[in-house]
């Protein structure tokens, strides 16, 4: 039965004008006290670590110029003469933390500038230099020499810089960006030009490190650690570049646990095999992990690795379900938006995911759904040590979203959920998938964000589309997905649009009773109300406007408890009916959403 009271509560409001009210987090409010470099306190790629590096986050310059045509300048253009003003990076000039407080325009460049003061370099040693994430299109220079050129919002990329450093003097790097945000096809998750209700304020350029390495001539390019539990043993691929012994210590706790070594010459993937008897396993309540330790002549490298399975089969019962280390897991979850009042996409601090992290687990949850945003590696790094399991999905794009087809069509008729195509132009068009450049790219973004956190324990599985935002081709995208990644089970569609792949029957829910619905065409597959609740209760003092946004209002603190426990209290008797688990929406409030457990500005638990 469709709640209709609730539906119309829920009514998409028209984008507002107002002014954000300006809120920040505890973390925040030392970042901005404190006019020194934003120095993060650990490596910023945890699963691959040297000794020899150093942060460039901290105060830069930043101009943003207009353009005739952005979408082609950001190639070409020379960088502006006046216009400069102070930004804090990683922060995003629309962030109150970059202390610019300015939104680019699709038909401006975002310029940034550094002197970049180089470390002394031994013969042969090359100076890496490191973007882990830049929104949308940027090309990177030092000393006018371009070293980089990159597409895309989510993912890191790198550049080797030596030669276009000069030694014992001044050098200078600089960035040029393009960013249409929502006026382009393009990934770009929940950011909107135009913010409001579950949209939220577009941001640009560089949002997440940006750092040095020093490696010696030869040395490890990139590293993957599978640790297969079933064998007892991690496969390592190691692509490597010079001549030398590729060394690799498996250690547990200080103590060696297997080594194993190959001579390598040239530029070529290298793998290794070491033994582990009989693992220790990775479990939310004994989040164990290994040490890796890689040396290749005088490079030297750090990681870790876990050993657990994840997979969805029937339980004793004859129950598809979430199956942790041959165990059945029922997945108690929460929204993670990944956003924050001083920072918007950029934590503050990596003590404020440590918080969000630790808050939930000690809510009762045991799995966060990083919702329409792939994370810096810190917060994957923390769920590892911290035993939270992470349900990754895809960031979408595409044209603008019709909300007939992505809302009102799926809130109103059920029956619709199952039966929309999405293959074939048509298809596409609907769902606004029909760019083939935006086509190439998810594809693209998918296949890294696989590749980035595959060695990632706390990451039990891949959602690929929501809601039907830019869904196209789900049947093929999980076959991508399960080619990189046989591991791990697929949420092809979550919300609606169920394209009969995947390992989940995976629905939204907040608009009827909930209930364990069957599933007709794949009965093997788990069902998992992927998001429910929504409750909202704007506090007074940490709200981002006057005006808020949830599924269901309530006036106080009591009432918002109750009606929240309440929800999950039915939700976790559904285990008993078949329900393999469930996302309550969601972790904080978000601009004009105000159905957090936590306030937009994380000083106030709703449920404490």
């Amino acid at each position: 039965m469709l709640d209709l009271r609730r539906v119309l509560a829920s009514k998409p409001k028209p984008p507002t004008d107002a002014e954000l009210t300006e809120l920040w987090t505890p973390w925040g409010e030392k970042v901005a006290a404190d006019e020194k470099d934003v120095a993060p306190c650990t490596h910023p790629r945890p699963q691959c670590a040297r000794e020899r590096w150093a942060s460039l986050n901290g105060m830069w310059e930043c101009a943003l110029v207009a353009v005739p045509d952005a979408a082609a300048a950001w190639r070409v253009a020379e960088p502006p003469v006046s216009g400069w003003r102070p930004i804090r990076v990683p922060f995003s000039p629309e962030a109150p933390l970059s202390g610019v407080g300015r939104q680019l325009k699709p038909d401006e460049l975002l310029w940034y500038r550094r002197e970049l003061e180089a470390p002394r370099l031994a013969a042969g040693e090359r100076l890496i230099l490191h973007l882990d994430a830049v929104d949308w299109a940027c090309a990177v220079y030092v000393n006018d020499v371009r070293v980089a050129e990159h597409m895309g919002a989510y993912l890191p990329f790198s550049a080797d810089i030596t030669d276009a450093l000069r030694p014992g003097e001044k050098n200078a790097l600089a960035v040029c960006v393009h960013d249409p945000s929502d006026a382009g096809t393009q990934l770009r998750g929940k950011q909107r030009l135009a913010r409001g209700g579950i949209w939220y304020t577009a941001q640009s350029g560089i949002w997440r490190d940006v750092w040095w390495e020093v490696v010696p001539a030869s040395h490890v390019v990139e590293l993957w650690a599978d640790a297969r539990a079933g064998e007892g043993r991690v496969v390592l691929l190691a692509r490597v570049t010079g001549a030398g012994e590729l060394v690799a210590r498996l250690v547990d706790e200080g103590v060696e646990v297997a080594r194993a070594s190959s001579f390598v010459r040239g530029e070529k993937d290298v793998e290794l095999s070491l033994s582990a008897g009989d693992p220790h396993l990775w479990s939310p309540d004994d989040p164990h992990l290994y040490d890796l330790e890689l040396s290749f002549g005088g490079d030297h490298v750090r990681s870790y690795c876990a050993f657990r399975t994840v997979e969805v089969r029937a339980d004793a019962a004859g129950v598809p379900r979430v199956h942790l280390n041959g165990e059945p897991v029922f997945l108690r979850g929460v929204l993670d938006q990944g956003y924050w009042p001083d920072g918007l996409m950029t934590p503050p601090a990596e003590d404020a995911l440590e918080h969000d992290i630790r808050t939930m687990r000690e809510l009762g949850f045991n799995l966060l759904r990083k919702h329409i945003k792939v994370e810096q590696p810190r917060f994957y790094a923390l769920c590892d040590r911290m035993g939270m399991l992470v349900w990754q999905d895809m960031p979408s794009g595409g044209g603008a979203y019709g909300a007939w087809h992505t809302s009102y069509q799926p809130t109103l008729l059920r029956a619709s959920w199952t039966r929309m195509s999405d293959r074939g132009t048509r298809a596409w068009r609907r769902l606004a998938a029909d760019d083939p450049a935006y086509r190439k790219e998810w594809r693209a973004t998918c296949a890294g964000t696989v590749r980035l956190l595959a060695g990632h324990p706390s990451v039990i599985g891949w959602t690929l589309f929501n809601e039907g935002w830019g869904q196209f081709d789900a049947r093929a995208a999980t076959e991508l997905v399960r080619a990189l990644d046989p591991t791990r089970p697929v949420s092809a569609t979550s919300g609606w649009y169920d394209q009969g792949c995947g390992d989940l029957w995976s629905v939204h829910n907040y608009f009827r009773p909930l209930e364990v619905w069957p599933d007709r065409s794949r009965p093997e597959r788990a069902f998992v109300v992927s998001e429910f609740g929504g409750v909202s209760w704007a506090v007074s003092g940490h709200v981002s406007l006057a005006t808020s946004y949830g599924y269901e209002e309530t006036a106080g603190g009591a009432e918002f408890a109750s009606e929240v426990r309440g929800l999950l209290g039915r939700a976790d008797a559904l285990e008993a009916e078949g329900l393999a688990g469930f996302v309550y929406t969601q972790l904080s409030d978000v601009e004009e959403e105000t159905n957090g457990l936590l306030t937009y500005d994380r000083r106030v638990s709703k449920l404490a």
